[in-house]
């Protein structure tokens, strides 16, 4: 048996998000049904229509969500028909090496993700016709229901507004762990914020959380800069050139202690001028990603010399399990601003529009609000 659904499908790099009348398979073992009611849309989507995430399709969209439980496959035992739920936009097996040692980011049965088919191999959505279709990180939130295995989904407390709640899925996570858990920000530290979207302006939070004495966002967008400085930021310039005078000023020209890279796309040029801005055993926390490159313009003796380091980010080095409901938490105690981020909602109808708003810097953050 299926339901149909309504959702936003990609069908060619390029190509314009189409909104259909979609087939959704019933949960099998491990799997849920969940009634989307909220989902972010994330740069990471629209990576699927400029080709930067190389992914198969077509494809539904959306892997930044928050809902309702309103259907278990056989053996689910964490989650009940009912349960308020964030989506996870990366499955944890909890019995990998990598989960074993806290690493659920990195878990095994994230390999494999690009036809966005369930984690045995079977695509959730399909067309009317029999066409197959795949979910983004096997979750596909730009359907009002949708179907993924259980680690995938994590409990959240009933009285959390889903347009919320579903920021944490992705971008409040990522941007915030890149801070916290990546670069390691620690008090009176200097922390350079390279991109202050819907993920960097959650480093800036996590930054202004984990004490840094000076956050700088850079971004060249002046409405961003505005925001940042709202959301913890000590001073916002419009590039990375800009920056590092003012960096070297409050840090005998020493450097910035750790950057965050969280622009929308990366190249190596950014990348190469974001370390020369860090300090020797200076730290660098790589988010963003780009059309593969053969290389980054850095000297290998600048990196042996002063002893810097780059480090890749997944979903903010966080354990999904843990870490989302721990965000919720700082947000209900006033610890970390959610509601600010939201500049615009969004009807499922609108979503081109929406991704044009992103692209013209309007947006921290828009949310897709299902109608059921």
């Amino acid at each position: 048996m299926s339901r149909t659904v309504r959702g936003a499908v990609i069908d060619a790099i390029g190509g314009k998000w189409k909104v259909e009348d979609l087939d959704l398979a019933e949960p099998g073992p491990g799997e849920v049904r969940i009634k989307v009611m909220a989902s972010g849309l994330c740069h990471s989507d629209d990576h699927l229509v400029t080709g930067d995430i190389p992914n198969a399709l077509p494809m539904v969209g959306g892997h930044e969500g928050a809902g309702i439980v309103d259907a278990v496959g056989p053996g689910v035992r964490r989650l009940a028909v009912g349960d308020h739920v964030a989506t996870a936009y990366l499955p944890a097996c909890g019995r990998c090496r990598w989960c074993s040692q806290g690493m659920q980011y990195i878990c095994d049965t994230g390999a494999g993700m690009e036809n966005g088919f369930g984690l045995e191999g079977n695509p959730r959505f399909s067309r009317t016709s029999g066409q197959p279709i795949g979910a983004m990180q096997r979750l596909g939130t730009f359907a009002d229901h949708l179907v993924t295995d259980e680690s995938q989904a994590v409990k959240i407390d009933d009285d959390l507004p889903f347009d919320i709640a579903c920021l944490v899925s992705c971008g409040v996570a990522t941007g915030w762990g890149a801070a916290v858990n990546a670069a390691h920000v620690r008090p009176r530290e200097t922390a350079m914020i390279i991109g202050a979207g819907g993920v960097g302006m959650n480093a800036v939070q996590g930054a202004h959380h984990a004490g840094a004495a000076y956050v700088v966002a850079v971004d060249p967008v002046d409405f961003k800069r505005e925001q940042a400085m709202k959301l913890g930021a000590t001073h916002a310039f419009a590039s990375i050139a800009e920056a590092v005078p003012f960096v070297e000023s409050v840090t005998n020209g020493q450097g910035a202690d750790s950057a965050v890279i969280t622009v929308g796309v990366v190249d190596g040029a950014l990348i190469a001028e974001a370390f020369s801005a860090v300090r020797k055993e200076g730290r660098v926390a790589l988010v963003s990603i780009g059309q593969n490159e053969p290389g980054i313009p850095i000297s290998p003796l600048e990196i042996v010399t002063y002893a810097k380091t780059i480090r890749g980010v997944l979903f903010g080095n966080c354990n999904p399990t843990s870490d989302i409901p721990a965000l919720l938490d700082y947000y209900k105690a006033g610890q970390l601003k959610l509601d600010e981020l939201i500049t615009a909602r969004y009807t499922i109808d609108q979503i081109n529009e929406a991704y044009v708003d992103m692209h013209a810097g309007k947006n921290l953050r828009g949310v897709l609000i299902h109608e059921h």
